[in-house]
């Protein structure tokens, strides 16, 4: 029989929520860091974050015994794939707050959007909120001087709506950790696949692997069962508000570790969209 878990005290609550938001800014990080200043390619960093992920996983829900399985499926797998791979290769191009930016918006507006083909009805300052946040966003992409790479913000927005496709399609599953362990699992014949057919353009070295291990294996494996824990003390507002901060920190390590510059049109649109969302979030579903 397993133990129901005991309820967090709001102490834990926070901190566990400051660790995942933490680990989630540090993919960012870590990816643009290894991409920059390492051999490795973005097919190998996508192939060794989903390994390391993977098992790291299974470890954690093996420790756990109980009468716990991994489980998952492949259509959840190929977007944790999609993710992850369309998040690589972004950051080839893209600046770290840039990248994390790009991502959450795209999350967000997926989300949204969802919700919208299902029949739910944005009013009054939720309405507003989400006009604010894709106009932020348009006038990131728009074309000037300051631009980030279209080919990088494509690619970061395909990456954005499939972890936007796995977070909707992980709501109500019994055990998360063990569901993710088995998707990453899923996940990984997939990244080999794309291993192989980069095969020709493969580069990897010790620096590179590291920063692609800690990645999977800390800031995604760890990363998520800790968020899975902290969810466990948070409403759905408060939860989906907390995320707002991660491009705010992701921005903050890129400039602390890679010297990158905060544009003026980067903090602009980072305030409409992060704003935005903000207005569509706590406002709540039927707020107005």
């Amino acid at each position: 029989m397993i133990t129901p878990p005991q309820p967090l005290s709001r102490t834990s609550v926070i901190g566990l929520t400051l660790t995942a938001m933490i680990a989630f800014a540090a993919n960012s990080l870590l990816c643009r860091m290894a991409l920059k200043y390492t051999a490795i390619d973005p097919a190998s960093f996508t192939t060794v974050r989903i390994l390391s992920g993977a098992l790291v996983l299974w470890l954690i829900v093996t420790l756990r015994g109980g009468n716990r399985r991994i489980v998952g499926n492949w259509l959840s797998a190929m977007a944790i794939f999609v993710y992850a791979a369309a998040f690589s290769f972004a950051y080839v191009s893209l600046s770290t707050a840039t990248g994390a930016l790009i991502l959450f918006g795209a999350v967000q507006a997926s989300m949204i959007g969802y919700g919208l083909f299902r029949g739910e009805r944005l009013r009054g300052m939720r309405r507003a909120g989400f006009l604010i946040a894709a106009c932020g966003l348009l006038a990131l992409l728009l074309p000037g001087a300051s631009r980030p790479s279209l080919g990088g913000s494509l690619l970061m927005l395909a990456s954005g709506a499939a972890w936007a496709v796995y977070s909707l399609r992980a709501k109500g599953v019994g055990d998360p950790t063990a569901t993710t362990a088995g998707n990453f699992m899923r996940a990984l014949p997939l990244a080999l696949g794309l291993s192989m057919f980069m095969l020709p353009s493969l580069s990897i070295d010790l620096a590179g692997l590291t920063y692609a291990a800690i990645s999977g294996g800390t800031a995604s494996g760890l990363g998520y069962v800790i968020w899975y824990m902290a969810l466990r003390g948070l409403s759905a507002i408060e939860a989906s508000t907390v995320q707002l901060f991660v491009p705010v920190l992701a921005a903050g390590g890129g400039t602390l570790f890679l010297s990158e510059p905060v544009t003026l049109r980067l903090l602009l649109t980072g305030a409409a969209i992060l704003g935005g969302v903000a207005m569509v979030v706590i406002h709540g579903k039927n707020a107005d």
